[in-house]
């Protein structure tokens, strides 16, 4: 494998492989399965009639598996960082241009997993009263959906998960900023640009665990969730150093540190995600995978399948299963086997769908055509779901 040294005036860098990683599919392929299951557990009366046989499993699943939300966040810290590595000279044309690809490439598949939310969310309301439904939308919440401003307006979701994609954004434009300001001050001060990155950024995640997190009223903006968005950012960046010894005593340190700001299951989580990507072998965050064979070829091709559609799944699975919550909850309300198979055809249906989704929305370059007619889609929907409520 050739390697390309970086040059730093104090420290010896090896810039690492990019393409697709097995580690990081594996980690994503996890979490999209539990925040399905999540949600599953959480909205809807099939978890319900389900936890009167199972009401550990249930609980588990509802109380614990978001934890898989600071998995993506991790793996998300981490990525952007890669991606950004190649950006020298960070102006604010090019800041600009990256916040829109990085919005483009998050709304268009939300945009078009909405349009089928709203609708099913109305098709069903006569004939299903849970608490799981949103109210009927209003002209005011879908403009707030298309821009992800919805909770910073204090506005009910559409749908499931929608905070994540706002707080996504949010983050990577942090970002940015931050990049932006490590290289000013690089040009002003001197030093490496990495040092300046590692310095920013481990205050902002003491600053995230030690106290934002700890703040409600922050929960829907992105300093809540730097903590685990920084530690991913930061186990990129010390891969970079050629000296694993250093990224052992830093991988620890900062697991003492995280455990004495916030000893609790999110920030550990997160720990071990940024852990795992900081100190795993090169071969696990390459490109070109291994050759397999046999069950094992199956199973890696299933991971990176689940990794790449991971993010239309996520977007469009809450109305999905809402759908088959309605349908077993109208033909077989009371049966504990039957609602067990609706929670596990929800699962397959929201795979499926997903990939459906993927290919629509998510392969090709992001385009502000393709936002326009997906936000003409979504707007439609929502006018049939107003004249539906009405």
């Amino acid at each position: 494998m050739a390697r390309t040294v970086l040059a730093s005036p104090s420290v010896s860098f090896v810039q690492r492989p990019s393409g697709r990683s097995f580690l990081l599919d594996l980690l994503k392929a996890t979490g999209c399965l539990l925040i399905v299951l999540h949600h599953m557990a959480f909205y809807g009366p099939m978890a319900e009639v389900v936890a009167r046989a199972w009401p550990s499993g249930i609980a588990w699943l509802a109380e614990h598996a978001r934890l898989a939300v600071q998995m993506f966040l991790v793996c998300s810290g981490f990525l952007t960082a890669q991606s950004l590595a190649a950006m020298s000279a960070l102006s604010w044309g090019a800041l600009g241009q990256a916040s829109s690809r990085r919005y483009l490439r998050l709304a268009v598949p939300l945009l078009a997993a909405l349009s089928l939310t709203v609708l099913v969310s109305e098709l069903i309301r006569p004939g299903f009263v849970h608490a799981s439904l949103s109210a009927p939308p209003s002209w005011s919440q879908a403009w707030a959906h298309v821009f992800l401003l919805q909770h910073l307006l204090d506005l009910e979701a559409l749908s499931a998960g929608v905070w994540y994609v706002a707080v996504d954004l949010q983050l990577f434009v942090l970002a940015l900023l931050l990049l932006w300001l490590a290289q000013s001050l690089q040009r002003r001060i001197g030093g490496s640009l990495w040092g300046w990155q590692a310095v920013l950024t481990s205050v902002l995640v003491l600053m995230s665990l030690s106290h934002w997190t700890h703040d409600e009223a922050l929960d829907d903006t992105a300093l809540y969730f730097w903590g685990a968005y920084g530690m991913g950012w930061l186990a990129w960046q010390v891969r970079q150093l050629r000296y694993p010894a250093v990224a052992w005593g830093l991988l620890l340190v900062s697991g003492l540190i995280c455990f004495a700001l916030d000893a609790r299951f999110r920030a550990m989580t997160a720990w071990a995600s940024a852990a795992m990507l900081m100190v795993a072998p090169s071969a696990w965050l390459q490109g070109a995978a291994p050759q397999v064979a046999g069950l094992a070829s199956i199973w890696r091709s299933a991971v990176s399948w689940l990794s790449r559609i991971s993010y239309a799944v996520f977007v469009l699975h809450f109305g999905v299963c809402l759908l088959v919550n309605f349908a077993v909850h109208r033909w077989w309300p009371h049966g504990v086997a039957m609602n067990a198979a609706g929670m596990l055809a929800a699962l397959l249906l929201s795979l499926l769908a997903g990939q459906v989704l993927h290919r629509c929305t998510e392969q090709g370059a992001a385009s502000w055509k393709r936002w326009i007619a997906w936000a003409g889609a979504f707007m439609a929907s929502t006018g049939l779901a107003i004249a539906l409520a009405a």
